[in-house]
């Protein structure tokens, strides 16, 4: 169970991925075949997608697997490396906080409004960005708390 946990945000966006290429699949394969179409099937796999891509990028962000620019800071000294390193971090613990609450917002305003094809509220879609934005801020602060304990040892 604790790797399910673990690894969550790889699992849910790896099963929706999942089902969005069997989804596209299947309505392929039934429309060339048996002239037949899903009429959901566009509307899911999109949705499949959608949240596939919001928690991959928590995932990515989790794994401190994005991309970022660092040669200057790498040259400079490492007390300079940990002042920049602790403002970045901040300054994204500010901007996804934010984007979160935004996310939460737009949820919200988006209760009322049904999908095109089965009607279902547009927050089960949006809910995706509420979710990924949630835990990348929740990362964020995980890594602060991290370092401020790496350094806590460090001093003593």
């Amino acid at each position: 169970m604790t790797k399910f946990f673990k690894n969550f945000e790889e699992i849910v966006a790896g099963t929706f991925l999942v089902s969005m290429v069997v989804i596209v699949i299947l309505n392929v394969f039934l429309r060339y075949i048996f002239s037949y179409s899903i009429f959901w099937a566009e509307e899911v796999a999109t949705i499949c997608f959608v949240w596939s891509v919001f928690l991959s990028a928590s995932a990515v962000y989790k794994n401190k697997m994005d991309v970022g620019i660092d040669i200057l800071i790498k040259r400079a000294p490492r007390t300079f490396q940990i002042f920049v390193d602790a403002l970045v971090k901040l300054l994204l613990l500010g901007i996804n906080g934010y984007i979160f609450y935004m996310a939460v917002s737009f949820t919200i305003a988006s209760r009322g409004k049904p999908t095109a094809v089965l009607g279902v509220t547009s927050a089960v879609v949006n809910s995706a960005l509420v979710l990924s934005f949630g835990l990348i801020t929740f990362h964020t602060l995980r890594f602060i708390c991290h370092d401020l304990l790496s350094n806590r040892k460090g001093a003593l």
